[in-house]
């Protein structure tokens, strides 16, 4: 028994032996090396530097620095990896970490990464403090209709403006030119109705003057558009003077039965050439028309003479008069609910034979009568059962009127310029104007003073320079009257080249310099190409008007709301869009800036003039956007959110805080604001320096699509505004594509 107890003890040691003494399988092991593990990029070198790395597990890379970029930055296994990093000016060094992974181990290995700057030193504005003195008379022009909307209605209006105020004024902005405040026909407000009234679509007569005290109170001047060359055909002067050859308002207007004849007859027009297109056929007369219920026939009558009717959702039907042979006509139909009415002589429009109520749509009652004239109103009749409609003084004549820009647009006639003061329409406009002056309006903007003595293509400069000579000194003599001190702003539309337009100083103070826009985009998309010559030609603009007079305000702008808009027409770039803000705000004159191009806003004319007149998207949802102040003709791709003020407003960035920012400068430094220009030439770039007494600012700016470096014997120590990218390195001046700098010596 003992020995079997011994025997079973011998197998379990021998068993454990045997165990102990089988051979152990070898851990796995992790492995991890990147070579080179220090890399150095010399200055602007963003060439891609390769890594080996050699590893049995997955690997990932990782870093703090934003400016080294590692491509791929995780795999598995042996891998050759990019690495890039950003240009710069400055010395800086970052550490890469790899890290491998394999079976719960971990293994690290570590890339230093240096960059060495070129010595160049980054220049950072320090403007002096904004002491709240608006210096630099910029004029922001906004739209009524389409610029800030107060009452949900969608069109924008007078306390829309007003509420918006602090936004104006935020911009730098010293003044508003407003688009026609008149009661009008079309949305655009061109075609006045009624000089001496305010359109009742933007508010009352009180909101506007409460808009005048609360720019007045904020420093910011209230220029109106005045429309000199026409009026509307809807005007009651236009319509007396059709309806009666005997009225005073036939001579307002240039109406003659044979203008190819007539045409040398009038004093405005000597000088200019007769263009049949600008002469549009029209019927005189004034016919009574009268609706009484009735149970005769229904009629189908044979005149030339027809009734035109209309109703919403019916369609339309024309309805000939029966010739009694009297001198009257007359007409029997049924009518059921509200049709819209008008009476025709022919058959079709296009004779100039339309009539209907006077200025105003007429709702018209049974039983009583109304006078109608030649190109009258809509009028409206609401009826059910069967009325008769006569027309009586039916008497007419074939006539003409000129209307250079378009048929519902006569032009006006003041006579003899040379004694246009004592024309019965000039006293009349002029006395429009004196009651604005009075009520406080600070100026005026004239619309198309080129065309006024003659038409679009063939007109007389001599005689309109004359006209507005007259214009200027009657609303100036006004404006002193009413206690105010200088003289009054007052800005003419001259749209030609510089050498007609600065001939028209001597009749204005101030005209716009189109040329200037011009030239800005024609260097901007052509990536720098004429730079140079930038300030030698503004100088030039300056020095011409001048020339005129010595009171001349040069009005420059980018563009405006007749013109494709200045971002389309250089590629919609937002580099280029904010370099152009900076030049219009860094040259001397007097600046406008267009309504939405502090946005960016984009457009053509292409699909109608609305498409370059926009509502301004105030917050991002779009609340505020006064579409139907433009008919709802609005770019849905450019009215989103990241293009709304809201948006803008919170992005340092962005184009409009670029305009406040050089609107700031313009406002705080003399220099800029009133001072005079020297053309300064500094290799590739626009440069030039701006003079007020002891103030002097150097302003450069790079137009071009890539770097430029140029040596700059001015004092570089102190940049006041910086636009993109600049840099020094001793005496040479580096800017990256379309970035300016401002310094102040």
């Amino acid at each position: 028994m003992l020995k079997m107890k011994r025997f079973a003890l011998f197998l379990i040691v021998a068993l454990l032996s045997a165990v102990a003494c089988e051979p152990k399988e070898p851990e796995e092991t992790i492995s991890l090396s990147v070579s080179p593990t220090e890399i150095s990029f010399q200055a602007h070198d963003t060439s891609i530097y390769p890594l080996v790395l050699k590893t049995n597990g997955t690997w990932n890379a990782s870093t703090d620095a934003t400016w080294v970029h590692v491509d791929p930055v995780s795999g598995k296994g042996n891998s050759t990896i990019s690495l890039t990093a950003d240009d710069t000016d400055a010395d800086r060094s970052a550490e890469i970490v790899f890290t491998s992974q394999l079976s719960g181990k971990q293994e690290k290995a570590t890339v230093t990464v240096k960059q060495r700057g070129s010595g160049k030193q980054a220049l950072v504005p320090s403007p002096a403090a904004f002491d709240g003195t608006k210096r630099a008379s910029t004029t922001y022009q906004l739209l009524i209709y389409s610029f800030a909307d107060s009452n949900g209605d969608g069109i924008g209006d007078f306390k829309g403006i007003q509420n918006k105020l602090d936004y104006l004024e935020e911009l730098g902005a010293s003044a508003l030119w407003l688009s026609p405040a008149h009661p009008a026909s079309s949305y655009h407000a061109y075609d006045v109705t009624d000089y001496y009234s305010v359109n009742p679509l933007y508010g009352t007569e009180q909101d506007f003057k409460d808009l005048l005290a609360a720019a007045h109170s904020r420093g910011i001047s209230i220029y109106m558009d005045y429309v000199l060359n026409h009026s509307s055909k809807y005007h009651p002067w236009f319509q007396e003077a059709l309806a009666d050859p005997s009225s005073k308002y036939r001579d307002y207007y240039f109406i003659c039965s044979n203008p190819s004849s007539e045409y040398k007859n009038y004093p405005m027009l000597k000088g200019s050439t007769y263009n049949a297109d600008e002469w549009k056929q029209v019927t005189s007369g004034s016919p009574k028309l009268t609706i009484t219920s009735t149970t005769e026939a229904v009629t189908k009558g044979s005149s030339t003479w027809n009734m035109y009717m209309w109703q919403d959702g019916i369609g339309d039907k024309t309805i000939n008069f029966v010739d009694k042979g009297d001198g009257t006509l007359y007409l029997v139909t049924d009518i059921a609910g509200k049709w819209g009415m008008l009476v025709r002589k022919y058959a079709d429009w296009s004779n100039g034979s339309k009539f209907g109520a006077k200025n105003g749509v007429t709702t018209l009652q049974a039983g009583t009568s109304v006078d109608l004239v030649a190109e009258g109103s809509d009028m409206w009749f609401t009826g059910s059962g069967r009325y008769k409609i006569e027309l009586t003084n039916v008497s007419t004549e074939t006539l003409y009127y000129m209307g250079c820009f378009s048929d519902w647009m006569p032009d006006l006639n003041y006579g003899d310029v040379s004694v246009a003061e004592n024309n019965a329409c000039f006293k009349d406009l002029a006395a429009s104007a004196d009651k604005w002056i009075k009520m406080g309006v600070d100026g005026f903007r004239l619309d198309a003073v080129k065309h006024i003595c003659g038409g679009i293509w063939s007109y007389n400069n001599s005689s309109n320079i004359t006209l507005m000579q007259k214009w200027y000194d009657h609303c100036n003599t006004t404006y002193k009257a009413a206690g105010n001190t200088g003289n009054i702003f007052m800005v003419g539309e001259v749209w030609d080249g510089h050498g007609t337009e600065k001939t028209y100083y001597k009749g204005l103070t101030s005209c716009f310099e189109f040329d200037f826009g011009y030239k800005v985009r024609d260097i901007l998309k052509g990536n720098g190409s004429g730079a140079s010559s930038l300030a030698s030609t503004v100088s030039g603009f300056i020095t011409d008007h001048l020339s005129q007079r010595s009171d001349a305000i040069t009005s420059m702008f980018l563009s405006n709301h007749d013109q494709n808009r200045f971002a389309s027409e250089i590629g919609k770039s937002v580099p280029k869009e904010k370099q152009a803000a900076a030049i219009l705000l860094t040259v001397p004159g007097k600046p406008f800036v267009y309504q939405g191009e502090e946005l960016g806003y984009w457009g053509v004319k292409d699909s109608g003039d609305e498409y370059v007149r926009a509502p301004m998207m105030w917050d991002k949802a779009g609340k505020e956007c006064a579409k139907k102040g433009v008919n709802n003709k609005v770019d849905n791709n450019m009215l989103k959110a990241e293009n709304s003020v809201e948006a803008q407003e919170a992005d340092p960035e962005s184009i409009l805080n670029v305009y406040k920012t050089f609107s700031k400068l313009r406002n705080t430094y003399p220099a800029l604001a009133s001072g005079t220009i020297t053309p300064v030439t500094i290799s590739s770039f626009a440069a030039w320096k701006m003079s007020d007494g002891s103030q002097t600012l150097l302003v450069i700016h790079n137009m071009s699509n890539s770097e430029k470096s140029a040596k700059v014997s001015d004092s570089m120590e102190h940049p006041v505004a910086v636009l993109g990218s600049a840099s020094v390195l001793d005496d040479t001046l580096y800017l990256d594509a379309f970035s300016s700098v401002v310094f102040q010596l």
